[in-house]
């Protein structure tokens, strides 16, 4: 058992001891660009008898309304709508796509209903923050599951039916307005503002192109002047940029999941000379049960007794002096000598912030 959790940890703790360079597309876009996220209000249709019921009010009045566009008028008191559900539609869109441009749109039930298994969303119209209709949405919906239940209250299902995907389901009407760069400054900016990282990216493309045309203002952003006979082609010149390799600078960080025990700590992590001492008590209670058995004709009853006894076992862990790790190899070696589980670890890292002997930040998820 504490070699399999000395494998574990290993595995948890294991990243690449190098800084990779990383292209400029990879951590950075250009000022202007980006993406718009859009959704409607709309609905599912041919459901077989798993959409919304009669309590979910705002889905017979869209079917009455919907109706009436038809010329079609039936009272909402008549209305038997459990094949039909009212779904919210999402997508985000990119800011490159133009007119007619297809997108994939995702589908979530805001209804009572059981299933969106089956269903064809009807054409939805998408709007963005500014009120706007950008594109419109329609098609039959996957779910990648099954949701099946009987009569008799027998139920089978698989994965999560009330939320699909339509791929290629959204039409885009209009381009997204985005703020273009003109034809001699481009903006590039950082996903994860850092200033090693924006100034190692004006430093190459400085490189690159052989002059200073590139400066670093604060940690998200650096603007680069464009050459006399770069302007003229601007797609080729941006297409340059973004292909630089550059070396990214990250903050030491170790990642805790509670919930799952996982570990996982970054490149730069470094452990401060600590004495650290771990030891488990484990507690167990098994059961002896006692029956007395009456003797033959003594009309006595047979009596029952659970005898409850506990035991318990600490593990002598003595206590371990680490001179200092500077590297995640060394951390998690040093981490391994205490051999104890990775959830045992997330302690033992708690405590090793608290003590100041962790060069990282501590993120608990």
């Amino acid at each position: 058992m504490k070699i399999k959790s000395i494998i574990v940890l290993a595995l948890l703790l294991t990243v690449f001891g190098e800084v990779h360079a990383q292209r400029i597309k990879d951590i950075a876009y250009f000022k202007g660009t980006g993406s718009e996220q859009i959704l409607g209000y709309g609905l599912v249709v041919g459901l077989p008898g798993s959409g919304d019921t009669y309590r979910s009010v705002f889905t017979i009045q869209s079917v009455s309304s919907m109706l009436k566009r038809f010329g079609i008028t039936v009272p909402q008191t008549d209305m038997k709508t459990r094949n039909v559900a009212a779904v919210m539609v999402t997508a985000k869109l990119n800011s490159g796509l133009k007119e007619k441009a297809e997108f994939d749109v995702t589908v979530a039930s805001m209804g009572d209903a059981t299933s969106l298994q089956g269903g064809v969303l009807l054409m939805t119209p998408l709007s963005a923050l500014d009120g706007n209709v950008y594109a419109f949405a329609q098609g039959p919906i996957s779910v990648g599951g099954y949701d099946v239940n009987t009569p008799s209250g027998g139920r089978v299902s698989k994965n999560h039916t009330l939320t699909g995907r339509i791929p290629r389901g959204g039409i885009l009407e209009r381009a997204i307005g985005v703020n273009s760069a003109d034809s001699k400054t481009v903006g590039i900016m950082l996903r994860d503002p850092d200033f090693t990282t924006s100034n190692n990216i004006a430093s190459a493309i400085n490189s690159k192109a052989g002059s200073d045309i590139a400066k670093a203002l604060d940690a998200s952003e650096i603007t680069v002047q464009v050459p006399t006979d770069k302007q003229n082609n601007m797609a080729a010149f941006l297409a340059e940029l973004e292909g630089i390799q550059v070396q990214s600078d990250v903050t030491a960080r170790v990642v805790l999941n509670e919930r799952t025990g996982t570990v996982v700590a970054g490149s730069n992590v470094k452990i401060l000379p600590v004495t650290i001492s771990h030891g488990n008590l484990s507690i167990n209670i098994r059961s002896y049960p006692v029956i007395s058995q009456p003797g033959q004709l003594s009309n006595g009853s047979t009596i029952f007794f659970n005898n409850l006894v506990p035991t318990q076992q600490e593990d002598s862990t003595k206590a371990v002096a680490i001179n200092g790790a500077a590297t995640v190899q060394e951390v998690a070696a040093a981490l391994n000598s205490l051999k104890v589980a990775p959830r045992d670890i997330i302690a033992i890292f708690q405590a090793l912030k608290e003590a100041g002997a962790l060069v990282a930040e501590l993120v608990i998820m």
